[in-house]
């Protein structure tokens, strides 16, 4: 998977970027599909201490992107929020998926039934 990060007010470190590439390993093992992800990370002292570190993901996968976004006092913190969020809308998309599925089955289980086969 293609990982573009870019940062806004605050300089990319090896931990910064280890752990987000951890982060994106984790999204990766649960949707293989996944063709690309944008991190934006930014510090904006301006804000209250408590949202000073905003993360931002866009997870490129097929159909409409999945994206989140977070803001904390602490990046680390941010850069988990949107992980686990991102992770969530994984979890969900493929719930449905398979319960799409499994409606298409019972509905052609249960018109068999009908027809007497």
């Amino acid at each position: 998977m293609k990982l573009v990060l870019t940062t806004h007010n605050l300089t990319k470190t090896p931990a910064i970027e280890e752990h987000i590439i951890d982060k994106i390993s984790k999204l990766e093992h649960l949707d293989h599909r996944a063709i690309e992800a944008r991190v934006i990370i930014e510090h904006d002292k301006t804000k209250a201490p408590e949202k000073q570190f905003k993360c931002s993901m866009r997870l490129g996968v097929r159909g409409p992107d999945l994206f989140a976004e977070d803001s904390e006092k602490d990046l680390y913190a941010a850069i988990d929020k949107v992980s686990k969020k991102i992770e969530q809308q994984i979890r969900t998309r493929h719930n449905r998926a398979k319960a799409r599925k499994h409606a298409l089955g019972a509905k052609g289980k249960q018109q068999r039934r009908e027809m007497g086969i």
